[in-house]
């Protein structure tokens, strides 16, 4: 049986920042993760904002992190290598209702210490974001908000643990946990683990995880959202976030300038009961291309090479009805970050932490490492714990003089296998190499852009394909878009090699 002294159950962001921050302490640290890849579920779809904190009740624990996240998140990534885009946000309305929810919003602000936040009259927000809708009322700006790309973030934080001395199993689905005396036993099908402790980070599982120790307490009611993605062509037509107040209530418009350049504008809202579905609704796209109109009208929509679909993980406290036997939700959702800590344990349970997660990730790590660390008891500071983890190679961010010596060095990295984002072949092989290492298209995509340009993968697939297999000695019929089962090619059955496309390193 294998022993750890805590074991991180889910690789989303979550589970891979608290295991980065576990590393801080000399502790023995495993991270199981169902998926062959880390940043699969939640992480891999949402709105990719730092917020400023804004919008946070004063007082709250999820207030006093996302303010203190936005002020550090430029250092973090530079830890990390992480691209990340400091560009700020501006929230608009077009009436009276927005104008009075705005300038609430300005004041919770001031009290929860966010820096640089101010009210702009219509003629200073069309100065910083002229395309608006000149019907605008009233701005509220904040200068600490940024973008970022969400399992670019992720996955840094796990390779950053993996480098701290952290174990990541991937392929391991935790079937079942046994309370023993002083741990638990974690069994993973055919694997079986001993751990001190368990934190985890199951994302839309997460209430699953938990009910395997204990009854149930909360329970994830997910809802779906549909995005639009533009290509870099229209890049420029924004320079902030923007978020739009609307008049009537519900969710708005949020259009974010991403990192590569491009615009994406979402989410809409739509019920779901699949918490593996990421399938988009014909509803929701329509909903956002209205709310377009109305906000930014002369946005050049002709210019949407994407869209996709993503889940919220909305938690409610359940409780058990008696005429029906089941556990019913409570009528109000939870909006603050939920933390359970579990008997017998040490167990603790990040449930339903939806916005600002992506924001608090590092700071939910911190939370839970240290909490952990403070129930376990005699535990010490890792001295050998760097923070930094060096960036993968992006040949197109370096001078040309560069790239002819890395090309000198390397002729795959003269090699564009991916012509909308000009990556090479070179990079490809890195970010299979790498450990986590990519096995599928996505978890290429994932790691190096490949695939997200104007093209979406028509021209590059094919040769990802044949790296992909080349690197994991597999046959091209083996290699999976994203996912258990999600071959590209057909017919299984001329599979010469006999090994499959996966990885757990």
């Amino acid at each position: 049986m294998n022993r750890y002294d805590v074991i991180v159950i889910g690789g989303g962001l979550l589970g891979c920042f608290a295991a980065r921050n576990l590393t801080r302490y000399k502790l023995k640290i495993a991270l199981l993760e169902r998926r062959e890849d880390l940043c699969t579920g939640i992480s891999r779809a949402n709105t990719a904002i730092v917020y400023s904190g804004y919008d946070m009740k004063p007082g709250t624990l999820k207030a006093k992190m996302c303010v203190q996240a936005a002020q550090g998140f430029g250092e973090l990534c530079a830890e990390l290598g992480v691209r990340y885009s400091p560009c700020g946000s501006v929230m608009v309305c077009f009436g009276p209702r927005g104008a009075k929810i705005l300038r609430q919003k300005y004041e919770q602000g001031i009290e929860n210490g966010v820096q640089g936040i101010r009210l702009l009259n219509p003629q200073e927000v069309l100065e910083l974001e002229p395309n608006l809708n000149p019907r605008v009322v009233l701005g509220l700006y904040a200068p600490e908000a940024g973008t970022v790309i969400p399992w670019e973030l992720g996955i840094a934080a796990a390779e950053n643990a993996l480098q701290n001395g952290a174990d990541i199993l991937l392929n391991s689905e935790v079937t079942d946990i046994t309370p023993l005396e002083n741990g638990f036993k974690v069994s993973c099908g055919s694997q079986t683990f001993w751990t001190r402790g368990i934190i985890n980070c199951a994302g839309l599982a997460a209430d699953e995880i938990l009910e395997k120790v204990s009854s149930p307490k909360i329970r994830i009611f997910p809802s779906g959202g549909d995005y639009l993605v533009l290509d870099t062509k229209a890049g420029g037509y924004i320079r902030h976030v923007i978020f739009h107040e609307p008049e009537q209530k519900g969710k708005g418009l949020t259009l974010v300038p991403t990192v590569e350049g491009n615009i994406l504008l979402g989410p809409s809202e739509v019920p779901i009961e699949d918490k593996d579905s990421f399938a988009t609704s014909s509803e929701g796209l329509a909903e956002i291309k209205a709310l377009v109109s109305e906000v930014i009208p002369s946005l050049p929509l002709e210019h949407v090479i994407r869209s996709f679909g993503a889940i919220r993980p909305n938690p409610y406290w359940v409780h058990l009805d008696p005429l029906s036997g089941r556990y019913v939700p409570e009528d109000k959702g939870i909006n603050s970050f939920t933390i359970l800590e579990s008997s017998p344990g040490p167990f603790l349970s990040l449930i339903g932490i939806k916005t600002p997660g992506l924001t608090c990730a590092n700071e939910l790590g911190k939370y839970v490492a240290n909490k952990m660390a403070e129930a376990l008891g005699d535990v010490v500071p890792n001295p050998a714990f760097n923070p930094k983890r060096p960036a993968p190679l992006r040949l197109n961010d370096l001078p040309l003089a560069q790239r002819a010596r890395l090309v000198e060095e390397n002729p795959l990295y003269g090699k564009i296998v991916c012509r909308c984002r000009k990556i090479t072949e070179g990079e490809i092989v890195d970010s299979i190499r790498r450990k986590p290492g990519a096995v599928t298209i996505d978890g290429v995509k994932r790691r190096t852009g490949s695939g997200t340009g104007r093209c979406q993968g028509s021209f590059c697939t094919q040769r990802i394909i044949e790296i992909l297999a080349r690197e994991l000695g597999c046959s091209p019929a083996e290699i999976c878009k994203d996912g258990k089962g999600s071959y590209v090619i057909r017919n299984m059955g001329n599979s010469s090699s006999g090994k499959k496309a996966t990885r757990n390193d």
